[in-house]
């Protein structure tokens, strides 16, 4: 008896060996990413100039056009950090309030990018045939025409409105988005799950929102932090330009655009604008290459 217990004691089926936790690939690529100091220092960068956007009415000393014509055009100070512009305006109270307006065109018109260029390079990829054919050529009639030259056409016929710029942004950086999902969603379609889900009934429409969008979702991300950039840099240029945004509202671009006209007599005018945005464009770049790095499934065999 004994020694029918002690041989059910050290049975290896008696005894079950605790479960393995498992992973998921959103954990794992969030592993990987603490690995990039650079692309944390990048996501840490964005969240503090999201929260000083934010609350910029709230930590600025100064009002966004409170002048002081005596002041003028003042070096940094001790009152002023970053001086002020030829109004007497403070420099870093404008700096901020600019900031709201460039991430907003460069978070929302990359939405409007990222919601056209995702529906379309689905339904393309999935479709196939003469329906992906025809869609696809679209794209690059599309792609040869000059963009900038249309975003200044809606500019001059709609007039400049801060929404339409938006949009207008949004409507011509969605093309390489498509394209992206659509070469995703064709190496996809052949799949098993895709196949198990035509098996059960499940409907066109059903499967490209269950089961084709969801998985192009790494590859979407990492072209979407790469897409702000972009965007926040079209939109400097054209408010360079005198297209894009207009006084009273205030952008990074239009900034720099006075600081050019100033540039010789009053340098900081020019010189801490462009560090906001070259600092915000390193950001963005450096968390998506920490993403796509992060994302990309050969990484975890290393």
């Amino acid at each position: 008896m004994e020694s029918s217990e002690l041989n059910n004691n050290t049975n290896p089926q008696a005894t079950s060996a605790p479960a393995e936790k498992g992973s998921s690939l959103w954990r794992d690529a969030w592993h990987r990413l603490q690995k990039n100091k650079m692309a944390l220092l990048g996501l840490g960068v964005m969240v503090t100039m999201c929260i000083a956007a934010i609350l910029t009415p709230w930590i600025t000393v100064y009002g966004y056009e409170e002048q002081n014509l005596m002041l003028g055009a003042s070096p940094p100070s001790a009152e002023h950090w970053l001086g002020t512009d030829t109004l007497g305006r403070d420099l870093l109270t404008r700096i901020l309030y600019g900031s709201r307006i460039s991430l907003a065109v460069g978070f929302i018109a990359t939405a409007v990018a990222l919601l056209i260029g995702v529906i379309y390079g689905t339904v393309a990829g999935y479709m196939g045939g003469r329906v992906d054919a025809a869609m696809m050529r679209f794209v690059d009639i599309l792609y040869a025409l000059p963009f900038m030259i249309f975003i200044i056409l809606l500019m001059v016929i709609f007039g400049r409105n801060i929404l339409l710029l938006f949009l207008a942004i949004g409507a011509v950086e969605w093309l390489t988005m498509a394209r992206i999902v659509r070469g995703q969603v064709q190496s996809l379609r052949q799949q098993e799950f895709v196949e198990a889900a035509v098996s059960i009934g499940l409907g066109p429409w059903a499967i490209i929102r269950r089961h084709l969008i969801p998985n192009t979702l790494g590859p979407v991300i990492v072209y979407t932090t790469l897409t702000i950039p972009n965007v926040m840099l079209l939109e400097s240029f054209l408010s360079f330009l005198g297209l894009g945004i207009q006084p009273p509202q205030s952008s990074w671009g239009l900034l720099i655009s006075y600081g050019v006209e100033t540039m010789e007599e009053y340098p900081w005018l020019l010189i801490f604008p462009g560090l906001a945005l070259s600092i915000t464009l390193f950001a963005l770049n450096f968390l998506g290459d920490g993403l796509r790095d992060a994302l990309d499934p050969r990484a975890a065999k290393d």
